[in-house]
């Protein structure tokens, strides 16, 4: 890792010389910013494949999408999003990125879906839907 990527964190994570000293002293960091260009070129997409009494009104097909990092790209979702929907996201995300970073494709993973935690009206509750993760290339979101 080159000396101006380390000054570029820095300046990007706002961290002062003590703190960057220490970030750097931890090899992970450099293992996973080097492997982050890659992972800055994907989409991570979470679509809803089952949906009931959501009172966000998310309906089956309903997709969200993030950048490689775990951000969330407003522009190409719904205008509302329900808080509990993105929370049981969180989780697959953090699991996608940990599969990059360790050289294994994010699609592989084996358990990719999760539900609101809103447990649906049969079982006391109002609705649910279940959201299942898919990680793209960017340069097909493009077209």
């Amino acid at each position: 890792m080159d000396e101006r990527t380390w000054k570029t964190v820095q300046q990007h994570m706002g961290y002062n010389d003590e703190e960057m000293k220490k970030f750097r002293e931890n090899p992970r960091n450099a293992d996973v910013l080097a492997k982050a260009p890659a992972l800055m070129n994907k989409t991570i997409v979470a679509t809803v494949v089952d949906s009931h009494g959501c009172n966000s009104e998310h309906k089956v097909g309903d997709k969200f999408y993030f950048d490689g990092a775990g951000n969330l790209i407003t522009k190409l979702c719904p205008k509302k999003i329900c808080i509990y929907a993105l929370s049981s996201i969180a989780s697959l995300i953090f699991t996608s990125n940990e599969l990059s970073y360790a050289g294994i494709d994010p699609n592989e993973m084996r358990f990719k879906r999760a539900g609101c935690f809103d447990v649906g009206v049969q079982c006391g509750g109002w609705g649910h839907i279940v959201i299942e993760l898919s990680v793209e290339d960017r340069s097909k979101l493009n077209k």
